[in-house]
């Protein structure tokens, strides 16, 4: 299992959004000081909101501005990659295939190239359509491993030290 640390944004009756922030490679690149990604990331802040299902927890035990700890089962992650990056390539494939075999002329590569393009689009809605499908079962999203016991906003607080 991944685990991710996020504070709560919002929540619902069986979810909530988690704002976690993206860590890149850049920390530990030797390029970081001259790199234009290194930049753009620390000026954009790059943090990520992700609809978490509550798990084993209540949505009385969350409170917004919470910190907790969310966790992602590796099949997810592994069967995810692979759906979301090999469908449309087949489709673009596939479409590729049958749309060059119907013309023998000389427009030949661009009907492949026009099967392409319908192939790469229908795996994409077809990956969107099965994404929106599978948004509530809970072996196929995050969930909630761990609620901390302090809100984010008290955390930052702090009290003036006496002198």
């Amino acid at each position: 299992m991944i685990f991710e640390a996020g504070i709560v944004v919002s929540k619902a009756n069986n979810s909530v959004m988690v704002e976690t922030i993206q860590k890149t490679a850049c920390d530990s690149c030797a390029a970081q000081p001259g790199c234009g990604h290194s930049v753009l990331s620390k000026l954009t802040g790059n943090s990520v909101r992700i609809k978490v299902l509550m798990g084993e927890f209540n949505a009385s035990e969350v409170a917004q501005g919470q910190s907790v700890t969310i966790g992602i089962p590796d099949h997810v992650v592994v069967k995810g990659s692979l759906f979301v990056y090999l469908v449309p390539l087949f489709g673009s494939l596939i479409g590729a295939w049958v749309m060059g075999s119907f013309d023998k002329s000389v427009a030949l590569d661009l009907m492949s190239i026009m099967g392409a393009a319908v192939g790469l689009i229908s795996g994409g809605i077809f990956v969107r359509l099965r994404s929106q499908k599978s948004q509530d079962e809970s072996e196929s999203n995050p969930i909630l491993y761990e609620v901390g016991n302090i809100p984010v906003v008290c955390l930052l607080y702090t009290s003036p030290s006496p002198r």
